[in-house]
């Protein structure tokens, strides 16, 4: 949970929970590869918090990324995007052009719109939660630095 409601400019108060998050992480368990899976406002959370040198990779559902989202804290990792393409949230074309950016940064990073999706991904949600689930493990269990970080490398391209 975050301990406050919304991003609240320039305080960036979710990246500060994530970041904490990670320290604790960290503190209990050791320097353990990390994926990071976050929706909306979390998504975005967890994208900026990849700039962690332990974070392997980030999942990010129908994030929240505006234009001029940085990008360059994603060099060098894995970024897999899901959107619905009926979000009216957030919006799915800012997405495609975060995950445009990223790769021009040298994230290696796709995006996945689902047709008929919503923010809430209530719709398609046997398919939403089996996507994210089996991108982050394979995110984690993948050694080879060129896999593709999605449960298909040519989805949703």
């Amino acid at each position: 949970r975050y301990r406050s409601r919304g991003w609240n400019g320039a305080a960036e108060d979710p990246l500060l929970d994530a970041r904490r998050a990670l320290a604790e992480l960290y503190r209990l368990v050791g320097d353990v590869p990390v994926v990071l899976l976050g929706h909306s406002m979390g998504g975005r959370a967890a994208l900026r918090a990849a700039e962690d040198a332990r974070v392997r990779g980030v999942v990010a559902l129908a994030p929240w990324v505006p234009p001029g989202e940085p990008v360059a804290q994603l060099r060098d990792r894995r970024v897999f995007v899901m959107h619905g393409s009926r979000d009216r949230i957030t919006d799915p074309a800012e997405s495609a052009a975060y995950v445009s950016r990223a790769r021009t940064a040298g994230a290696r990073a796709d995006l996945l719109l689902v047709p008929g999706g919503d923010h809430a991904m209530l719709r398609h949600h046997t398919h939403w939660h089996r996507t994210a689930t089996t991108a982050v493990t394979g995110l984690l269990t993948r050694l080879a630095p060129d896999d593709a970080p999605g449960p298909s490398p040519a989805a949703g391209r």
